[in-house]
């Protein structure tokens, strides 16, 4: 009986060390963060603006949203230390920790440490309805506008459409750009990887009668079959105004990271602070529903910071953090 009751006051003891406020005069933390997220008019900018006003506020510590390309551009920005943390889909993960795919030739991403899971990325398409495009297949010979090069989008559906056999022009540049673009007829299909619904998307769909191209069940099974990171997932009816039925397609799951050279008590009340905070981080973007600590199990390879590993322990999830 000693003996329990020495461990449970060291848990104790611990729980209450790792979950005492620390501010920003920590001699061990930076002077402020920053967190590499994506271009204007992706749900990453929106919700890392979210998570920059949170952090500031909950720890003290000034916290800045870095526009960039997306996913391919934060993991270099780490890797060189100009971002101390940064959005990630766990397919470009991959790609940068294995050296394969985009990174072929490079030198592995090895400083990366997952810290909290964030939202699914369903990939999906949207037309003008006027545009005439009713299935995949159709796309061939159009211009498709697939985001900034170093974003998940622009690293994936290039690879779709050679799985598919489809030929089309692939356009790259800012979402809202993109956007602008199509109402102007210049391009004629948006194809994104991102958190549901899409700023874009919305955006265009409340000044255009829009239509969502869907893979058949035949492309999704040979899309993940060449692709094995994939995961079927769905746009539920009703994410956007137009669309009346659940949207099949393949997934990526998003998960924030961080360097590992990142103090552990820092990171442990960063993770704190975004779970403590989730009603605000809903409301900025319904995508961050799924931004909860039962999804750390959706990362497989990645390894997590010590100090995300302590506040999974201390909330009892000790078993996703092996």
């Amino acid at each position: 009986m000693h003996a329990c009751r020495l461990w449970v006051a060291l848990c104790t003891a611990a729980a209450l060390v790792w979950s005492a406020p620390t501010r920003a005069g920590e001699p061990n933390w930076p002077d402020h963060l920053a967190i590499a997220t994506a271009s204007p008019g992706g749900t990453y900018y929106v919700y890392g603006e979210a998570v920059a006003r949170i952090l500031t506020r909950s720890l003290n510590l000034p916290t800045i949203r870095l526009a960039t390309e997306g996913p391919a551009q934060n993991i270099e920005m780490l890797e060189a230390r100009e971002a101390k943390l940064g959005f990630v889909t766990m397919g470009i993960a991959l790609q940068a920790w294995n050296a394969t795919g985009a990174w072929t030739g490079k030198k592995p991403a090895r400083s990366l440490r997952a810290i909290f899971p964030m939202y699914d990325t369903p990939f999906h398409m949207l037309v003008l309805q006027d545009s005439g495009i009713r299935a995949v297949a159709e796309i061939a010979g159009k211009r498709v506008g697939v985001g900034p090069r170093g974003g998940t989008s622009a690293a994936y559906f290039p690879e779709f459409f050679k799985t598919l056999r489809i030929d089309p022009t692939l356009v790259f540049g800012e979402w809202e750009d993109l956007a602008a673009q199509m109402q102007r007829r210049e391009i004629d299909v948006l194809a994104v990887a991102a958190g549901v619904p899409f700023p874009s998307f919305a955006a265009l769909e409340a000044k255009e009668k829009v239509r969502y191209v869907a893979f058949a069940p035949s492309e999704i099974a040979a899309l993940r079959l060449a692709m094995p990171e994939l995961t079927s997932t769905r746009i539920p009816a009703g994410t956007y105004p137009s669309l009346r039925r659940d949207h099949q397609t393949v997934g990526l799951f998003n998960f924030a990271v961080a360097h590992a050279s990142l103090p552990d008590d820092l990171v442990y009340n960063v993770v704190k602070a975004v779970f403590d905070n989730h009603g605000e981080l809903m409301e900025a973007h319904a995508a961050a529903a799924s931004t909860i600590p039962a999804n750390v199990d959706r990362n497989s390879f990645l390894p997590l910071h010590p100090g995300a590993i302590r506040y999974y322990w201390q909330i009892g999830r000790a078993g996703q953090t092996d």
